[in-house]
C-alpha cells in the first residue's frame, strides 16, 4: 500500500493543477444539485414492520381520516379567567375559524364540542387535522397555524403549538458549531507551529465536507431520510477530515527538518506512510457505519451511508487533493531553522511525548488497573440504560413544542401527552359481535391502574376499524408508560378470540417500538464490531495480542462514553450547564451509532499510535524502546488530533435538538477517553506487559493473512522515514 501511495502521491503533486481544478468542478456540481435538487428530510424515526408502524398503515389505508397529522393548538389564560369568558372565547373562535382555512386541514376541533377543557377552565386545546400524514404536514402550514393564533397572544393568553405534525427539522451550524471550528484551528496552529498549515486541514476538510453533505441532500431526493443523516455526515466528515489531514501534514513538516529532502518527496513520503494510515483507518470508520445496516432498521441504515460515505471522501481528499495542495505551497511549509543561539535551549522533538511514555510504563500495572477500574467506574450509570425518542418536553424550553408540553401538564396531568392510540381491526368479526367486542375492550383498559381515561370508540365508516385514545397516568419518558404499553398489548388475545387483532400506536407507542427494535439489535451490531476489529487490526499489525487489547480498550471507551450519556441525559445532571430542559432516556440508537462511530475513531488512534510503535520495532527489534519512541513520535498529532474532534463534536452539545445535543456529547466524550486514557495511557501500558509477544502471531496465520505494510518499510531507502535519517543522506 505504502509504495502505491508513493508513487499516487507524486503523480497528485506533479498535476497538481489538474487535481485541484476537478475537485473545485466536483465540488460545484455536487453543489449545485444538492443546493437546487435536494429533497425533503424527515422528522420522524420509523420502522416498517413494529407493530405501532402496522397500526399506521391501516391507518392509512382504511380509516385516514384518523391517519392524518394533527396539530394541537393549547391556550391557557395568564390572569385566571376562563377560557370560557365571552372575552376569551371570542378570540378563540376567530382564531379556530382562521384555523380551517389553512390548505389541507380537514377538521378542527374546538375545545367547546370536545371538552378539551382543564377542570379549572383556564387551559384548553383544539386539534387542528390535515389530510396528510404528520411527516407529510407542509412547513408552510404550520407557519400558518403559528400567524393564526397571534390574536391569543396578543389577547394575553400564552400559547403553544403541539402534534404528532409539530416535530422540529433538525438544524446545523449555530453558534457553537462555528466555535468548535475555531478552536480546531487554534489547536492546528499550535500543533503544526504554522498559520498557514494550521490553516489548510480546514480548508481541505470543508471542501470534503460540503461534496459529502450536499451530495446527501440531492440523494435525499430519491431516498427518504431524517436530518439526522446530513447532521451526522456534517459531524463525522468535518472531524475526519480535519484530522486525516492533520496526520499527513505533521508528518510532512517533521520530514522537511531534514534540509536534504525536497518537498515533493517529503509529500510523497507523508503520503506513502501517514497516507497509508489514512486509509485504512478510514476504512475501518467507512465499514463500521456501513454496518449499521445489519440492523435492518431504515433510518439508521440511510444514516450510515451517509455518514460513510462523507468520511469514504475525506480519505480521497486526504490522499488527493491534500498532496496537491501541499505541492503548491512546497516550500513555504518547511519548518525554519532555530537560531544558533537557541539551538542548545531547544527540546528534542518528541520530548513531551517521551516523558509520558516512560512514566506510564514505569508501573505498567498498575497504570493498567487504576486506569481500567476508573473507566468500568464512569461506565456503571450505563447498568440504567433505558431507550427511547425525545418527547416535546426535551425540546428547548422557549419552543412552541415545550410549552404546549408544559400547558397540557399542567392542565390535564403528566399522562396527557404520553396519549395512546389503540387500534381495533374488526373486519373478521362477525357485525352483530363487534359492538360488544369493542366495549369489552375497552371495560379492561380503564380497569388498568396506570390509565387516566379512555376516549368513547370511534369506528370507520364500514364499521371495520375502531380506534379509542388511551390517556396514561405516567409521563411519556416514564418506564410505567412503556409498562403500560406492553400490558395494553397483551389484551390482543382478547380481540383475536372474537376474529379481531389490536394494535397500540402513537408517537410514544411508536418511540417504545423503536427502542425496542434497536436494542434488540445492539448485541449483534458489537458482535461484528468487535470481530471486524480484530481481523482489521490482525491484517494491519501482523499481531493476535494488539488487536485483542484494541478490541477490550474500544469496549471501555464504549461503556465509559454511554455510561456518562446515561449519568447527563437520562439522570439529569448538568441539565442547566448544557441546557437541557428534562432528563428523559437515551435517544434510541445513540447506543449503535456509538459503537459504530466511536470504533472507526479508536482504530484511527491506534492505528497511528501502534504503527509507529511497529515502525521502530521493525528497524530495532526493541519491544521496550518501540512502546517510547512510537508515543514520542505520535504523541503530538494523536493529541492534537483528538481534541480537535472534541471541539468538533463538543460545538453539537449547545445543538438545540435533543438527539444531536446527546451524539455532540456522547462522541466528544468518547473521543477524549478513548484517546487520553485508554490509547494514550493503557496501551503502552499494556504494551510494555506484553513486550516481544506482542508482535508475534502463529506461523500458519502469518502466511495466511496478507502483507499491506502501512509503515512503509518496503519503500525504496530513497523513501523511508526520517529516522533513518543518516542513510536517507548517505543515499
Amino acid at each position: 500500500m505504502a509504495s502505491r501511495l508513493y508513487t499516487w502521491a507524486r503523480w497528485m503533486v506533479r498535476h497538481r493543477r489538474w487535481v485541484i481544478t476537478s475537485w473545485i468542478l466536483l465540488l460545484a456540481v455536487v453543489g449545485g444539485l444538492g443546493a437546487v435538487l435536494h429533497g425533503k428530510t424527515s422528522t420522524e424515526f420509523t420502522i416498517p414492520g413494529v407493530e405501532s408502524q402496522q397500526a399506521q398503515d391501516l391507518l392509512t389505508e382504511e380509516f385516514p381520516q384518523a391517519a392524518g397529522g394533527v396539530v394541537r393548538i393549547v391556550a391557557a389564560s395568564t390572569d385566571g379567567t376562563p377560557l370560557t369568558a365571552p372575552a376569551h372565547q371570542q378570540v378563540l373562535d376567530h382564531v379556530l375559524r382562521e384555523a380551517g382555512t389553512v390548505e389541507g386541514v380537514t377538521t378542527v376541533m374546538a375545545p367547546a364540542a370536545t371538552g378539551a377543557v382543564s377542570p379549572d377552565g383556564t387551559i384548553a386545546y383544539a386539534d387542528v387535522v390535515f389530510t396528510q400524514e404528520a411527516p407529510e404536514v407542509p412547513e408552510s402550514a404550520k407557519e400558518e397555524l403559528d400567524a393564526a393564533v397571534q390574536p391569543l397572544r396578543d389577547a394575553g393568553m400564552q400559547v403553544g403549538l403541539g402534534g404528532s405534525a409539530m416535530l422540529p427539522p433538525t438544524e446545523a451550524g449555530g453558534p457553537a458549531e462555528v466555535v468548535g471550528v475555531a478552536l480546531a484551528f487554534i489547536i492546528l496552529a499550535v500543533a503544526l507551529g504554522s498559520l498557514v498549515a494550521a490553516g489548510l486541514p480546514l480548508v481541505t476538510a470543508l471542501i470534503g465536507v460540503a461534496v459529502g453533505v450536499l451530495g446527501t441532500m440531492f440523494v435525499s431526493r430519491f431516498i427518504e431520510m431524517t436530518g439526522t443523516a446530513t447532521v451526522l455526515a456534517l459531524m463525522i466528515g468535518l472531524a475526519v477530515g480535519i484530522d486525516y489531514a492533520l496526520f499527513v501534514i505533521s508528518r510532512h513538516r517533521e520530514q522537511l527538518t531534514d534540509p536534504a529532502l525536497s518537498a515533493e518527496e517529503s509529500i510523497a513520503r507523508a503520503t506513502a506512510t501517514a497516507g497509508s494510515a489514512v486509509v485504512f483507518a478510514g476504512a475501518t470508520v467507512v465499514i463500521a457505519l456501513a454496518a449499521l445496516s445489519i440492523t435492518g432498521i431504515p433510518f439508521l441504515m440511510i444514516m450510515g451511508f451517509a455518514g460513510a460515505a462523507t468520511v469514504l471522501i475525506a480519505v480521497l481528499v486526504a490522499i488527493s487533493l491534500l498532496p496537491a495542495v501541499l505541492g503548491v505551497f512546497g516550500e513555504r511549509l518547511r519548518p525554519r531553522a532555530p537560531k544558533p543561539s537557541k539551538v542548545r535551549e531547544q527540546r528534542a522533538p518528541g520530548a513531551w511525548g517521551m516523558a509520558w511514555a516512560r512514566m506510564v510504563t514505569r508501573k505498567p500495572a498498575v497504570v493498567l488497573l487504576v486506569g481500567v477500574a476508573g473507566l468500568l467506574t464512569v461506565a456503571l450509570p450505563a447498568l440504567d440504560l433505558r431507550l427511547g425518542l425525545p418527547s416535546y418536553a426535551s425540546q428547548p424550553e422557549s419552543s412552541t413544542q415545550h410549552q404546549s408540553y408544559e400547558l397540557l401538564t399542567e392542565g390535564f396531568g403528566a399522562g396527557f401527552n404520553a396519549t395512546l392510540i389503540t387500534v381495533i381491526d374488526t373486519e373478521a368479526i362477525p357485525a352483530d359481535q363487534r359492538q360488544s367486542t369493542v366495549l369489552q375492550l375497552r371495560e379492561a383498559l380503564v380497569a388498568d391502574d396506570n390509565v387516566a381515561a379512555v376516549s368513547p370508540p370511534v369506528p370507520d365508516s364500514t364499521g371495520t376499524v375502531t380506534v379509542m385514545s388511551v390517556v396514561p397516568e405516567t409521563s411519556p419518558d416514564a418506564q410505567a408508560t412503556t409498562d403500560l404499553v406492553h400490558r395494553l398489548r397483551d389484551l390482543a388475545p382478547q380481540v383475536a378470540d372474537s376474529g379481531g387483532q389490536l394494535y397500540v400506536t402513537g408517537q410514544t407507542a411508536m418511540a417504545i417500538d423503536v427502542a425496542t427494535k434497536l436494542g434488540a439489535a445492539l448485541p449483534l451490531f458489537i458482535g461484528v464490531i468487535v470481530v471486524l476489529a480484530l481481523i482489521l487490526l490482525t491484517v494491519a499489525f501482523r499481531s493476535v495480542l494488539v488487536p485483542l487489547k484494541a478490541v477490550l480498550g474500544f469496549l471501555l471507551s464504549v461503556g465509559a462514553s454511554m455510561g456518562a450519556a446515561v449519568w447527563v441525559f437520562q439522570q439529569g445532571h448538568l441539565n442547566d450547564l448544557l441546557s437541557i430542559p428534562a432528563a428523559g432516556p437515551v435517544t434510541s440508537f445513540l447506543p449503535v451509532l456509538l459503537t459504530g462511530v466511536l470504533f472507526g475513531l479508536a482504530m484511527d488512534y491506534e492505528v497511528f499510535l501502534v504503527s509507529r510503535m511497529r515502525e521502530y520495532y521493525e528497524k530495532s527489534g526493541d519491544a521496550a524502546e518501540a512502546i517510547a519512541h512510537g508515543v514520542a513520535h505520535s504523541a503530538r498529532v494523536v493529541v492534537a488530533a483528538a481534541l480537535i474532534m472534541v471541539a468538533v463534536f463538543g460545538g453539537f452539545i449547545f445543538n438545540v435538538d435533543p438527539i444531536i445535543k446527546s451524539i455532540g456529547f456522547a462522541l466528544a466524550f468518547g473521543v477524549f477517553v478513548d484517546a487520553f486514557v485508554v490509547r494514550m495511557t493503557l496501551v503502552p501500558a499494556a504494551m510494555t506487559l506484553l513486550g516481544r509477544r506482542a508482535w508475534t502471531m502463529p506461523g500458519w496465520l502469518d502466511r495466511l493473512i496478507p502483507d499491506v505494510d502501512i509503515e512503509g518499510t518496503e519503500l525504496p531507502a530513497r523513501t523511508r522515514d526520517p529516522l533513518q535519517k543518516k542513510e536517507a543522506v548517505t543515499v
